[in-house]
């Protein structure tokens, strides 16, 4: 499964693809924000995205409404530093399937993408 990891941080990108990487996930594309991803979703086809939510140029609360507005219903997954509820119920709203809150473990990171595949599967 290809997964989409956009974060405008290059040490989290890296971070985030280690882990993917120890679960058995390598085909992995990046986008820098927002813009980067909607301009790369349609050729590179994720079967997952991880997203951050504060980016320059797009966020990626705007990049998840900018996506699910195109009719897209690939899981994403918001990881943020945004730990407020009001923001959580914001993001889940906007389409986002889970939620991880950095600083994370990779066990953390691990068990929420198990999560989100299983759902999408069985959806």
């Amino acid at each position: 499964m290809r997964i989409l990891l956009i974060d405008d941080s290059r040490t989290m990108r890296n971070i985030e693809k280690g882990i993917l990487a120890q679960i058995g996930y390598t085909d992995v594309e990046e986008a820098v924000d927002g813009q980067d991803a909607l301009s790369k979703v349609d050729a590179v086809n994720p079967g997952l995205i991880l997203v951050d939510w504060n980016m320059p140029n797009m966020d990626g609360l705007s990049f998840v409404k900018a996506y699910r507005g195109m009719g897209n219903r690939t899981p994403v997954i918001m990881v943020t530093t945004e730990s407020e509820k009001s923001r959580v119920v914001e993001a889940i709203k906007a389409g986002v399937n889970n939620y991880v809150v950095k600083p994370f473990t990779p066990e953390t990171l691990s068990q929420r993408l198990l999560e989100t595949i299983a759902k999408s599967k069985a959806a």
